[in-house]
């Protein structure tokens, strides 16, 4: 008796961790010789402008084109920019809000099991850092940032994972490989809540636009919670009890989930399926 042949899509989830690994590899080459340089001269090529740039940019567009190459579907297919309920954007943003607020307790827990090492919390502030001042730093994490990962994740592999897979798994898996990508632990909860959020979204609207947004609206509220924490935390939600926010902040996530959800049945309802 013939075995029954399964078509495989581009990427599964070994090729998509191929090419996430293609990625690094990429930008580790540059930066490791550059890393050793500056330790030993006492230089600053690592974090010049231009280079980063050129890197980011040329290695991006490179595994871009290498993976939408290697999927053999049309680009609209893979980027698929379909419409979306600009209202949705509203609870998105209380998620995250509230995200943040029930993830505090498990960076906490997860800090005190592996202690961060001071050189990752200087290297996580450059992230919020710019050589433009606020609005480089608003413009590396709240744009190119998002637009990147977006394209990578949501995009060329969750378009592979979804084809292959049911969707729930295509979902966690690329949000834990987007956790993973991130090569630290003590961003792994929130970066894995964000991604599987993301691919949901993508899921519910096929919109690659709208999963973008999203990830930029969450970067912009690490960005001004950091920038502005000082005046953010004498508001008066954050002086109630810590058990009182973690409520509020679960009730908040469960309200906004419903909207988000009922948000997505505008304009196709069925606007995830291929």
């Amino acid at each position: 008796m013939m075995q029954q042949f399964r078509q495989t899509y581009y990427p599964t989830i070994l090729q998509a961790v191929h090419l996430l690994i293609l990625y690094l590899f990429i930008q580790t080459v540059v930066d490791f010789p550059l890393a050793l340089i500056d330790y030993y001269k006492g230089t600053d090529y690592l974090y010049n402008p231009i280079k980063k740039i050129i890197l980011n940019t040329g290695s991006t567009l490179f595994i871009l084109l290498y993976g939408f190459k290697k999927t053999k579907a049309p680009f609209p297919e893979v980027f698929p920019l379909k419409m979306f309920n600009p209202l949705i954007l509203i609870p998105i943003i209380t998620f995250f809000w509230s995200a943040h607020n029930l993830l505090e307790p498990v960076n906490i827990a997860v800090e005190k099991v592996v202690p961060a090492p001071p050189w990752f919390w200087e290297l996580f502030s450059k992230v919020f850092e710019s050589d433009y001042g606020w609005w480089g730093a608003f413009f590396k994490v709240a744009v190119i940032a998002p637009v990147i990962e977006e394209l990578i994740f949501r995009g060329l592999i969750l378009h592979g994972l979804r084809k292959n897979y049911n969707a729930v798994k295509a979902v966690l898996v690329s949000a834990l490989l987007f956790s993973l990508f991130h090569l630290n632990p003590w961003q792994m909860p929130a970066t894995f809540v964000l991604g599987v959020l993301l691919g949901w979204i993508m899921i519910r609207t096929n919109s690659i636009l709208l999963a973008i947004l999203g990830h930029s609206l969450n970067n912009l509220i690490v960005l001004l919670t950091i920038t502005y924490w000082e005046q953010i935390s004498n508001h008066a939600i954050y002086l109630i009890g810590k058990e009182e926010k973690l409520m509020l902040s679960g009730l908040v996530i469960g309200v906004s989930l419903i909207l988000i959800y009922f948000s997505t049945l505008w304009p196709f309802k069925k606007a995830g399926k291929n």
